[in-house]
């Protein structure tokens, strides 16, 4: 039976990717971690014995505390945050019902650093116009909230990521980058392994939006003119990187839940009234 200040991993499957869902805090101990190297989108590891430590830096925030069967260690995390003023509840079942459902799982080899710990740091060419806002909204809603995003001088990607330790994206020659016919957005999708069927189709209008193949998916010219109009009202590229994630925030909801609802103007006064 359901524990009251749990969450089931289909309801937790759809908060996932979205602006106002939980903080996910994984608390399996290193042999459990070292079994299965994967994480659930989105959260980062803490050491379950460290809670009462930095559970306070949760107070008054949403989180889901994550551990193999859903057992004691995440519900003494929980309890620790709940102590400490969050809104704490645990996974039911844990990461072992969660892929039990079919849910998709982030292997930690994927990630930069193999750092399961959260605070990566991404660089790319400044004045992005798709790619370069589609992967960080992904980054960020999918892998690692606290992500940051450096936009620098075209020529300069890839040893500003070598001096100041970020990992380049979207440019010629490093490995998070177009392959074949896919963008960016693609090749993140599938190494982090984001089988989500709303992601797979938003990555399919990016592809068209991001290389000039439109008749991919209908949607795609209107990614594009969104993205060019977008990259022409903010001069500071990080102005757009946050305007640019209600875009993709939207995008992934429609995706999501209204790809079939359709939308005909109908006036409810009476010489206007159509028939």
């Amino acid at each position: 039976m359901a524990s009251f200040n749990s969450i089931s991993p289909e309801k937790l499957a759809r908060l996932i990717g979205t602006p106002k869902g939980p903080i996910l805090i994984d608390v399996r101990d290193d042999d459990d971690f070292a079994d299965d190297p994967h994480l659930v989108p989105s959260s980062c590891r803490r050491a379950h014995a460290g809670a009462p430590q930095w559970a306070e830096e949760y107070r008054g925030r949403w989180v889901v505390a994550l551990c193999r069967h859903g057992g004691k260690l995440s519900e003494g995390a929980a309890a620790w945050l709940r102590h400490a003023g969050a809104a704490a509840e645990t996974l039911e079942g844990g990461i072992e019902a969660w892929r039990e459902a079919g849910l998709p799982l982030v292997p930690v080899a994927s990630l930069p650093n193999a750092d399961p710990s959260g605070g990566s740091v991404w660089v790319t060419r400044s004045r992005p116009k798709i790619d370069r806002i589609a992967c960080p909204w992904l980054i960020r809603r999918f892998i690692d909230p606290n992500a940051r995003f450096l936009y620098v001088t075209p020529a300069e990607v890839e040893a500003v990521g070598e001096r100041f330790g970020a990992t380049p994206f979207d440019v010629e020659g490093v490995f998070w980058s177009h392959r074949g016919e896919d963008c960016t957005f693609d090749t993140m999708v599938k190494e982090f392994r984001l089988a989500f069927p709303a992601l797979e189709h938003l990555a399919r209008i990016v592809r068209g939006a991001d290389t000039d193949r439109l008749d991919l998916e209908p949607r795609a010219a209107g990614l594009l003119a969104l993205s060019l109009g977008l990259s022409r009202m903010y001069a500071d590229d990080l102005e757009q990187l946050e305007a640019g994630m209600t875009l993709y925030d939207a995008l992934y909801r429609w995706a999501r839940d209204a790809r079939e609802e359709k939308h005909d103007w109908v006036s409810h006064g009476g010489k206007g009234k159509r028939t």
